[in-house]
């Protein structure tokens, strides 16, 4: 399925599929829960764009490469050029839309690529690894420490978490990444999940939500 930047109204955003900055263990409960220590500065790593598809009625999984591990995370949509030393004046103006991402990973894999000294890629970055929800516009989104997300799996909450519980907030986040690299309208970052990630199955209902801003549901697809 193609993918396509767009608002929550089903507006079309007229920017290119960028790059997916990923931010790793920027909540202490999820970093804990997977036995990893907690960074002391922000750990990134890059999704392709190939890795992106729209968050839509179904989702389908990698087959044939071990169990697919979900972590649901608030996306921020990139709309002006970043680089070096920015404020938070700037690092604001530059983020167009609010959403949500799923961080789909091959768990078993990424240990073996960790347990090697390897990088994480073919565990984080195949096709489809990054779900993508529509945008929020920037200006309705409110107070961006104050975003919370949610997940619910069949019924059952799995995660719950708040920006104000990240180890990095979000505006210090996007201006740490502006110094290490370039982030360019249409790039996307994903800024953590709090603890809960676990297995998808077939058939599982999922519904994901900004609360008061954003509700999503899909389904994964036999």
């Amino acid at each position: 399925m193609s993918y396509q930047h767009q608002y929550t109204d089903g507006t079309r955003i007229d920017l290119p599929m960028g790059k997916v900055v990923c931010v790793g263990r920027n909540y202490a409960e999820h970093a804990r829960e997977l036995n990893n220590p907690v960074p002391t500065e922000p750990l990134l790593f890059i999704k392709p764009a190939t890795a992106v598809v729209p968050i839509g009625e179904e989702l389908s999984l990698i087959q044939g490469r071990g169990p697919v591990h979900y972590e649901t995370e608030i996306a921020l949509l990139i709309g002006q050029p970043l680089s070096g030393d920015v404020t938070d004046a700037q690092a604001t103006a530059a983020i167009a839309g609010v959403g949500l991402a799923l961080d789909l990973t091959l768990r078993e894999l990424q240990d073996q690529l960790k347990a090697k000294a390897h990088p994480w890629e073919r565990a984080k970055c195949f096709d489809g690894a990054c779900p993508l929800s529509p945008f929020v516009p920037a200006d309705e989104a409110g107070e961006l420490n104050a975003l919370a997300l949610q997940l619910d799996i069949n019924g059952v909450r799995r995660q719950q978490g708040s920006a104000a519980e990240m180890i990095t907030p979000i505006l210090a986040l996007v201006r740490h990444i502006a110094t290490q690299f370039t982030l360019l309208p249409g790039d996307v970052v994903i800024t953590g999940t709090p603890a809960g990630v676990g297995v998808l199955n077939t058939g599982d209902l999922l519904q994901l939500s900004i609360p008061g801003k954003l509700q999503i549901t899909t389904r994964i697809a036999g």
